[in-house]
């Protein structure tokens, strides 16, 4: 036991500064008095209260974390902080041990699946506590330790590494992994400013603007309001939206290197930008054809509005709603789940299995197509100008077929528990995507609250299998992992 105390100690650091994030909603709360403050109170004492003690017994414990400590310690961040954000929710609301860690999960996991309903009349301090997660989790909790640990005298590589999406984890923007980190935090706040304001702007209160910022950079769809988007019915809020969750899922780096730099051309030379746009945007019009053909609105450009926005929200992940697509003719809600399966780049604060996986499957399928016409010609796969190595071509090829497995196997469970077919596969995509809403009993008008225990947690394992790209988790589950 004691080989693990190294990642113990980290872990109790971890522990203290998402303790410290509670102080943002524990001040809002004792500001406008919404009657939340004993459940920051305690929730806030608790957290910080354990990392302190945790870090007491292990703090002569230091060494760098090797390869296997940084898959160990992402795994118990994404499993064990969501005990402690879900703290405020069973404390205020009584929620039950297994909604408070589903809901704080996905927030952190920026899914944006709830099981609460009421949204409109909860304390002000606990729905800016369930977006904040998103903010928190959208960039990675690890990204933002590893901007700080290092002044502590903690390696963050390993921890990096294991945390960040995509296929490609060994491209650095900048020599050191902390600088890199801090790189990254710093553009995500930049655009989540910008978006506060463009909100604000639009016509939201300074506290939904801020709110909902949350939640769009995070690309988890957490609202203030039960109708969501359909609250505001603004289709100025909706554009600011639309253009702010297309923004978060471009990779960050590429958002980077383009303000480091002054320079658009890296948006140009990303091989993903240019297809995420150019997939969710012809998705868009697609949609919008599609539904004014089968008249589900009076005119094309209501029929547009009503696309952009919703298209947008699930291709990027995001979850947010301003109307009942579920409704709609079968076809398009199910191209937009599938939509969400792969529309982001990896870099983002999105989920699926990323554009840029999406392409090399493409062009391997196409090369063995080619192949069996020409078997002895040469035909690389290559990304941009460069060919694709062949570890990252079969760890592509692993998880493409372990994504399908899960899925699969997921559904099969929630099948098996009661749930008929559309609401138990549509649950799994949408949670192991960190999409949010699915279809069937899980729609964008309704919510998860209605499962069982078994099914919810079902739901909260693919949800943290997405967030941590399947192979994080699933590594420490292993019996090789466990071995001396």
């Amino acid at each position: 036991m004691q080989r693990y105390y190294p990642v113990i100690r980290v872990l109790s650091l971890v522990i203290c500064m998402f303790g410290l994030t509670m102080l943002v909603p524990w001040a809002l709360s004792w500001a406008t008095h919404d009657g939340a403050e004993s459940a920051f109170d305690e929730a806030v004492l608790l957290t910080v209260g354990t990392g302190l003690g945790l870090w007491y017994v292990t703090r002569k414990e230091k060494r760098d974390l090797t390869i296997r400590d940084g898959f160990l310690m992402v795994a118990l961040v994404w499993t064990v902080l969501p005990v402690y954000a879900g703290l405020p929710l069973m404390i205020q609301l009584n929620a039950s041990f297994t909604d408070a860690y589903f809901e704080a999960v996905s927030g952190l996991t920026t899914t944006g699946a709830t099981v609460f309903e009421g949204l409109d009349t909860l304390p002000v301090s606990i729905n800016f506590w369930r977006c904040q997660l998103v903010w928190l989790g959208g960039m990675g909790l690890i990204v933002l330790a590893v901007a700080i640990l290092p002044l502590l005298g903690i390696g963050g590589r390993q921890m990096f590494k294991a945390e960040t999406p995509g296929p490609m984890k060994d491209s650095k923007m900048t020599p050191r992994m902390a600088e890199t980190a801090k790189g990254l935090w710093v553009v995500y706040t930049l655009i989540s400013i910008c978006c506060t304001l463009g909100y604000h702007w639009a016509g939201m209160t300074w506290l939904d603007a801020l709110m909902h910022m949350f939640s769009t950079m995070g690309l988890g769809g957490f609202s203030s309001h039960d109708a969501s988007f359909g609250f505001f019915d603004s289709p100025a809020i909706e554009a600011v939206s639309i253009l702010f969750m297309l923004i978060a899922g471009c990779n960050f780096a590429t958002h980077y290197v383009v303000l480091s730099g002054r320079s658009l051309r890296p948006y140009v030379t990303d091989p993903e930008a240019g297809a995420f746009l150019l997939v969710s945007i012809g998705s868009v019009i697609a949609i919008a054809v599609f539904l004014d053909v089968h008249e589900v609105y009076p005119n094309f450009s209501e029929a547009l509005r009503f696309s952009a926005f919703n298209v947008v929200s699930i291709a990027t992940t995001t979850g947010y709603a301003n109307t009942d697509y579920a409704l709609w003719p079968f076809f398009a809600p199910l191209w937009m789940l599938f939509l969400s399966s792969f529309a982001t780049s990896a870099g983002s604060t999105g989920g699926g299995i990323k554009m840029i996986r999406a392409i090399v499957l493409y062009k391997q399928v196409y090369r063995e197509l080619t192949r069996a016409m020409h078997p002895n010609a040469v035909h690389p796969i290559k990304i941009g100008s460069e060919v694709m190595p062949p570890n990252i071509l079969f760890a592509v090829l692993a998880f493409g077929f372990m994504y399908m497995v899960c899925i699969v196997s997921m559904t099969l469970a929630l099948s098996f528990s009661g749930l008929e077919i559309i609401t138990a596969f549509s649950a799994v995509v949408a949670s192991i995507n960190n999409t949010g809403p699915g279809l069937g009993e899980v729609g964008p008008a309704t919510n998860f609250g209605g499962l069982s225990d078994f099914q919810t947690w079902v739901c909260t394992f693919a949800m943290l299998l997405g967030r941590l790209e399947i192979f994080t988790l699933l590594v420490v589950m292993t019996p090789a992992f466990w071995r001396k």
